[in-house]
């Protein structure tokens, strides 16, 4: 289904749009110089809020690299608003869209190399470092309790409780329910530190995959950090642990083998290098402290939502076979444990590179 003329006419597009990219929530066209989206609202149920925080966020980003000398244009999403001076346009048939403009000569990756990695590293490090100076309170929660660990714990719990499905019986549910349920203590460390105050609420990007980094297509250096939807007041220790968590793992998110599931070495230095080369001069000690165990965190508040989705009937994520959420559970608490034997070697990568 291709853009509207009523759509194209808001911004003052002439050219002829054609679907873009691959993402898999919101619609996406390109045209000229424009990229065009159809916010998925059965996602983000208030774009308002959601396009606030992005014009918020680029804004004071915009302001920060052009201090800095370093070219805005290519630095951060830039938004275009509509004729009447909005930042989103809403159709006649309800749908919601946003046009942002194309950063030229960029591209992306989804496989993972160390140099790679590293770029990717200093990028989402970079992303932090140009909103240090900015307080994340002043955006909009948009996804409820969307790291909230704890209550990712209770959900579980509930679900298990519940067994609408009758699979906690299994073996293998009951192992991983073991191990998560030793694990209670822990589940609210960050959550904590950000009540109490000891870590500070930062703006969190929270879909820290390596493919949302744009690389200057020529000279393969880092340029941005995109796909802004998911941004809310959080901590750094969430981007950091999910990137980490998702481009360090020696097997494949899915994979059904556990004896497979490992911690990449070779990627995690060179992720902990690049990050710490952005973010070493800013962030805190105690969240310096917490970045190699916010790995496990979320590497184990994944395998919850999907281990929680299984015993739901599988209504959230997508699946293509049966077991599907259970055998990616079973493979994010894997690697929890793999990198809970690894905490001290982190620990000593973070040290090193805090000294750069």
């Amino acid at each position: 289904m291709n853009i509207s003329k009523e759509v194209l006419d808001a911004y003052g597009i002439k050219k002829p749009q054609t679907p873009y990219g691959n993402g898999h929530i919101n619609d996406t066209y390109i045209s000229g110089d424009y990229i065009i989206q159809r916010i998925n609202t059965s996602v983000f149920k208030e774009p308002e809020k959601l396009m606030s925080n992005i014009i918020k966020i680029t804004g004071h980003m915009r302001a920060r690299l052009e201090k800095e000398g370093r070219d805005a244009e290519r630095g951060t999403l830039c938004v275009v608003f509509t004729k009447d001076n909005k930042s989103f346009f809403k159709a006649s048939d309800s749908k919601y869209y946003r046009v942002c403009r194309l950063i030229k000569n960029s591209v992306s990756y989804d496989t993972v190399t160390p140099e790679l990695l590293y770029k990717a590293a200093y990028g989402f490090g970079d992303f932090q470092r140009l909103l240090s100076d900015f307080d994340g309170k002043k955006l909009y929660e948009t996804i409820p309790d969307f790291h909230n660990t704890p209550k990712r714990y209770e959900n579980l719990a509930a679900a298990y409780s519940a067994d609408i499905c009758s699979r906690g019986a299994r073996d293998d549910v009951k192992r991983e329910m073991e191990y998560i349920n030793s694990l209670s203590n822990e589940l609210g460390v960050v959550a904590d530190a950000l009540e109490k105050g000891s870590i500070p609420c930062r703006v969190t990007h929270n879909d820290t995959k390596i493919n949302n980094v744009l690389f200057d297509r020529e000279s393969n250096e880092f340029l941005a950090v995109i796909d802004l939807d998911t941004v809310m007041p959080g901590s750094l220790l969430y981007d950091f642990g999910d990137a980490f968590r998702s481009s360090c793992n020696l097997a494949a998110e899915d994979e059904k083998d556990l004896s497979l599931v490992g911690l990449n070495l070779e990627n995690a230095e060179a992720f902990i290098k690049g990050f710490m080369r952005s973010a070493g001069a800013f962030i805190t000690e105690n969240e310096k402290a917490l970045l190699p165990f916010s790995v496990k965190l979320i590497a184990v508040e994944l395998g919850m939502r999907f281990l929680t989705d299984y015993l739901e009937g599988d209504t959230y994520f997508k699946i293509s076979r049966k077991d599907h959420n259970l055998e990616r559970a079973r493979c994010q608490l894997e690697f929890a444990r793999k990198v809970d034997e690894n905490i001290a070697i982190l620990s000593k990568m973070v040290e090193a590179y805090s000294l750069q």
